[in-house]
């Protein structure tokens, strides 16, 4: 059986490797996303935004400040325990954004009125720069606070905010939009390649000749699995450095991510294979491949955060496959979140056995 998947692996690689839109997409397309589509991203404007609060402070000030913000009809306020450890509560829960109102915000305003001062206090605002909701939350902090200075005094402003990327403040703008690259180049090789290859091989007979060999269905599928997990880790690994090297990255390349990556491939090549078996050529399946997979791109929380869409995109989003595989790179990659990774790989590898078992019972070496 090894012998018969590992023969498969090298001849299938070596055709594979032969076609010049096999490696692009496996290297060359998601170094250019990071290059290209990652130095021209920035947020868009969006309705409203969830903004968790933490407001460690008991006086009237950080009351008042809190329903000036939430008199914006920009943010969706949701309360953090004041008793959590901030950075920590950012990692646990993966929050994109969050704000902090410290101890003693509104005795500091108290102390500056009375005594005519010029200093200021200050909150902070927890952000991840990668999601579009990021400058509206900053921006909706500022006027809240621009509001609440200019009903303290006409003069100096007494109330400042600072901004920090969560967590883990040595993160950029690139080290949050690289799992969203690798999760698309994962589906992209492995659903639109299998399906192209299924279809060809259907349309031209290629099954009733394995059907003449030792080789099962189940040994080619595993086969076809095994070489595009072996690519998609290496260029993980390729893009990850070159995303170093030129952006100073420094998300984590964690065991979670590459079980998550084994997983997709897994995922998106039975994918391929159920939906090759269905479709009568290799052109209609390019079509079918590209209609199914363009809209999982754009809805996977890769490039736009699932918070920002409308709650019906929302619900589409979460039966998405690609979503949980984003979701739990960047959990792990990023956050360092690995019991939500791990929750989004479980996720991901039972809808990866489902259509597993469903494109290996359709599957037939005898029909055209």
């Amino acid at each position: 059986m090894i012998g018969r998947i590992m023969a498969d692996i090298v001849a299938f690689g070596k055709g594979y490797l032969r076609n010049v839109s096999g490696p692009f997409f496996a290297f060359a397309f998601p170094i250019l996303l990071i290059l290209i589509f990652g130095a021209i991203f920035s947020g868009d404007n969006m309705t409203t935004v969830d903004l968790p609060v933490q407001n460690l402070d008991d006086g009237p000030y950080s009351q008042a400040y809190l329903e000036i913000l939430d008199g914006t009809g920009l943010v969706n306020m949701e309360t953090i325990p004041a008793d959590a450890d901030i950075d920590q509560y950012i990692d646990d829960n993966s929050l994109p954004l969050a704000l902090v109102i410290p101890e003693g915000f509104s005795a500091g305003i108290e102390e500056l009125l009375y005594a005519n001062g010029t200093g200021q206090v200050s909150m902070t605002v927890y952000g991840d720069p990668s999601r579009s909701t990021y400058g509206m939350a900053v921006g909706a902090v500022d006027a809240a606070i621009t509001y609440l200075n200019y009903n303290l005094t006409a003069a100096e402003p007494l109330v400042s905010f600072q901004v920090s990327q969560g967590g883990a403040e040595e993160f950029n703008y690139m080290d949050f939009f690289l799992p969203g690259v690798v999760g698309i180049t994962v589906m992209t090789n492995s659903l639109f390649a299998m399906t192209s290859i299924c279809a060809e091989y259907r349309t031209r007979a290629y099954f009733k000749l394995l059907a003449t060999t030792k080789i099962t269905k189940g040994e080619w599928l595993i086969s076809k699995f095994l070489f595009f997990t072996v690519i998609l880790i290496a260029s993980l690994v390729l893009t990850y450095a070159i995303g170093r090297a030129m952006f100073d990255m420094e998300t984590t390349l964690t065991p979670i991510s590459f079980a998550l990556i084994a997983a997709g491939a897994f995922l998106f090549v039975s994918m391929g294979m159920l939906l090759g078996i269905i479709i009568r050529d290799p052109e209609s399946g390019a079509a079918v491949a590209n209609a199914i997979g363009f809209p999982m791109m754009f809805l996977s929380g890769a490039f736009f955060p699932l918070d920002s869409m409308p709650e019906y995109l929302q619900l589409i989003a979460k039966a998405i496959p690609l979503t949980y595989l984003n979701e739990g790179l960047r959990d792990t990659m990023v956050y360092s979140n690995n019991e939500s990774a791990m929750l989004n790989l479980a996720v991901l590898t039972v809808i990866a056995v489902i259509v597993f078992i469903a494109a290996s019972r359709l599957m037939s070496w005898k029909g055209k």
